[in-house]
């Protein structure tokens, strides 16, 4: 007669990120609701929003946000906000997006436009990017329709949209500006007229220098980064993947492609700078119509998560600019 002692391993952490996300040696995932950022929301009645469903198969919805002064005698342009979250966390209820498309409605003017999108690494890339496209082709039904939200569409130019994103978001933003191409005319009557890219969260497998040199305080670390990109990328892919270098070895070459508008927004201390600087440099050096916003001693996400900061009231008239720049041909 044997004696077979089975002992059970008690699954333990193999990935955290920020304590929202935390995924196990047997596979298991923990989500939580919560924002890892201690903030309140600011909600003063000046701006108002209600959420949609624009994607009933997955269960997506998006944030709506206009003035509440806004009327029908004058047209507001749309300004979409994709969050930041490493495609594995993030929510467009998160308090300081919340705030912050309260600010962008209210400072710019706009209509803002605040999808979510599937996250990883339940749903890995390309999902995030996907239910991106999927986001500006609700609005493209909005405007084709003949039973329209008239919340959005009696005061929606939807000759004048901008599509920002937030890191993940940048990125997402990103593959929206080449998938659609300039004027997106796919997308008629809807008409993407430029792109912010807030820190677009770009990677690679070697290390650029504000990635090697970056501060220890830094609210995006590189361990953290690395982690997200594990999660979210196709299973054994590396940062050089197409979805993530813009660069890569396998990437297609952005030279022959043309682009609407862009402006790239980073700040100094952000561990993602020098890749934004580059991709910036290249497609300059392609004749690309983009330019370069760098905010000194500003980090990762800084115009959110310190809005009262000298960095993020600079900001927002910058944005207001390239929109009144590039609202006509």
């Amino acid at each position: 007669m044997s004696n077979t002692t089975t002992t059970t391993t008690t699954p333990y952490v193999v990935e955290d990120c920020r304590g929202v996300l935390q995924v196990y040696s047997d596979g298991s995932i923990v989500r939580s609701d919560r924002s890892p950022f201690n903030v309140t929301v600011h909600d003063d009645g000046s701006v108002i929003w209600k959420d949609v469903t624009f994607d009933p198969i997955h269960g997506l919805q998006l944030r709506l946000y206009k003035p509440s002064s806004a009327n029908t005698n004058t047209k507001l342009p749309i300004f979409y906000y994709i969050h930041g979250g490493g495609f594995c966390i993030g929510s467009r209820t998160w308090p300081n997006c919340q705030n912050y498309c309260f600010r962008l409605a209210s400072e710019l003017q706009a209509i803002v436009v605040a999808p979510d999108y599937r996250l990883a690494p339940e749903n890995r890339l390309p999902a995030a990017i996907e239910d991106g496209f999927a986001s500006v082709k609700w609005l493209q039904a909005q405007a084709l329709s003949d039973n329209p939200d008239t919340w959005l569409t009696d005061v929606a130019d939807f000759d004048r949209v901008f599509i920002s994103g937030d890191s993940s978001g940048g990125t997402i933003a990103h593959h929206l500006a080449v998938g659609l191409g300039e004027g997106s005319p796919e997308l008629a009557p809807v008409r993407v007229r430029g792109y912010v890219y807030l820190a677009a969260y770009f990677g690679g497998t070697e290390r650029v220098r504000s990635e090697v040199e970056a501060r220890k305080e830094a609210v995006l670390k590189i361990e953290i980064s690395d982690g997200f990109w594990r999660l979210s990328l196709p299973v054994g892919e590396t940062r050089d993947h197409p979805l993530a270098n813009p660069f890569g070895p396998a990437s297609q070459t952005l030279e022959h492609v043309a682009l609407d508008p862009i402006l790239a927004v980073v700040g100094s201390y952000d561990i993602l700078r020098d890749r934004n600087e580059d991709f910036v440099r290249r497609l300059k050096e392609w004749g690309k119509k983009i330019e370069f916003a760098e905010f000194e001693e500003a980090d990762h996400g800084f115009f959110a998560l310190q809005p009262n900061s000298e960095a993020a009231k600079k900001l927002m008239p910058l944005i207001k600019r390239f929109i009144t720049e590039n609202s006509s041909n």
